[in-house]
């Protein structure tokens, strides 16, 4: 089902190469097949990951060009394929990008960012149906990338700007680690770093779930911003001293479990096994960084402490649900409730000032946001 006030093409950023500026490319207007939804896109976050497109391709994580950038956003629905069950015409819904395949889940691709390394993945992102991102006037979306959002309790009840919304995404990483070790409410949990754009947002959801929050960082400043906005939050100022550390995390008793995030450029971080080693016997750590080299730890005193180490990526279909609830209920604050300031807003048109901004302010709670429409 299509709205007839349709336009028979949109605007879209598109990446052409790698290496190469993107441009604003006027497209034809896709139609809903099988299996996905048309949406017109409200919001869509610029953060970091952006400049990827600027850079020489990476052969492992890339996507086929030409592409449309651009990951999660929020929007409404203008049209449904013919098997679309529950979705109606002009509902508000969350887009997330984790896309995989219907036959084969291994088939994994980042929707506007990148595919896997093997072949599944790359037919899963080929042809052009799903590896689009949001940095679009319309984006074809697969039916279970589509989320419905509570607009009257959102935007009414809880008074939320569309822009506050589109962070959602971001809860959604942290929250699948957490699932994973099963962080449950009244435990405490280490996050580190803990001032990135996602590490910031694990901050967010484990105090959401009821945790006391140990947030491990270098930027004072940064770690007393997380603490001043979220309740049960400890800040911790790391040395970078391994064992100095260590001792800095004994006086907060026992720690039930450990959240990593170490960013791809970090290749040696000394706070993982200060980390590690502040945790009780049988506890728990979940690895959500995406650290390129291989790091090390203290292995004998892991095994000792008859630790879980959980590597995970992304989350799951269930884990989307949670998260809009706890939004839902206002036990997740959004946007300036959270602590978040939307440091601008930008046009299509206004791709580059928005991919400098938000490259220069890649932490927590410095929000770029693109308006397509």
């Amino acid at each position: 089902m299509a709205s007839t006030s349709l336009p028979k093409t949109y605007k879209a950023l598109v990446a052409h190469d790698y290496g190469q500026p993107p441009s604003v490319d006027t497209l034809p207007l896709p139609e809903p097949s099988t299996g996905s939804a048309i949406v017109q896109i409200l919001a869509t976050l610029s953060d970091k990951s952006n400049q990827d497109i600027l850079q020489p391709r990476n052969p492992y994580f890339s996507n086929p060009t030409p592409f449309t950038p651009g990951t999660s956003g929020i929007g409404r629905i203008v049209a449904t394929g013919p098997d679309a069950a529950s979705l109606k015409l002009g509902q508000l819904v969350l887009i997330e990008p984790f896309v995989r395949a219907r036959d084969n889940p291994d088939a994994q691709i980042l929707a506007g960012l990148f595919s896997g390394p093997t072949p599944a993945d790359w037919t899963l992102a080929g042809e052009g149906l799903w590896r689009d991102g949001c940095f679009a006037e319309y984006k074809r979306v697969a039916l279970e990338n589509c989320y419905p959002l509570d607009e009257e309790v959102l935007l009414g009840q809880l008074k939320y700007d569309i822009a506050d919304l589109a962070f959602l995404a971001k809860h959604l990483v942290a929250f699948g680690g957490f699932k994973a070790i099963n962080l449950r409410p009244g435990e405490t949990v280490i996050v580190a770093p803990a001032t990135g754009v996602y590490s910031g947002a694990a901050v967010e959801v484990a105090s959401a779930l009821g945790a006391r929050v140990i947030a491990v960082g270098r930027s004072q400043e940064a770690l007393a911003k997380l603490a001043e906005h979220i309740p049960r939050v400890h800040p911790v100022t790391l040395t970078g001293d391994a064992q100095k550390d260590a001792e800095v995390l004994k006086p907060f008793g026992k720690i039930d479990a450990y959240i990593d995030f170490t960013p791809r450029e970090l290749e040696s971080p000394t706070y993982l096994n200060s980390a590690i080693g502040a945790l009780r016997t049988g506890g728990r750590v979940a690895l959500m960084g995406f650290a390129y080299g291989n790091v090390s730890a203290p292995y004998a005193q892991m095994v000792l402490k008859s630790l879980t180490i959980q590597a995970k990526y992304m989350y799951e279909r269930e884990d989307v649900k949670e998260v809009i609830a706890l939004a839902e209920r206002g036990l997740l604050p959004l946007g300036a409730k959270a602590g978040h300031q939307v440091l601008g807003k930008f046009k299509l048109e206004e791709w580059e000032q928005a991919f400098t901004l938000s490259n220069e302010k890649s932490k927590w709670g410095q929000d770029v946001v693109l308006i397509p429409n």
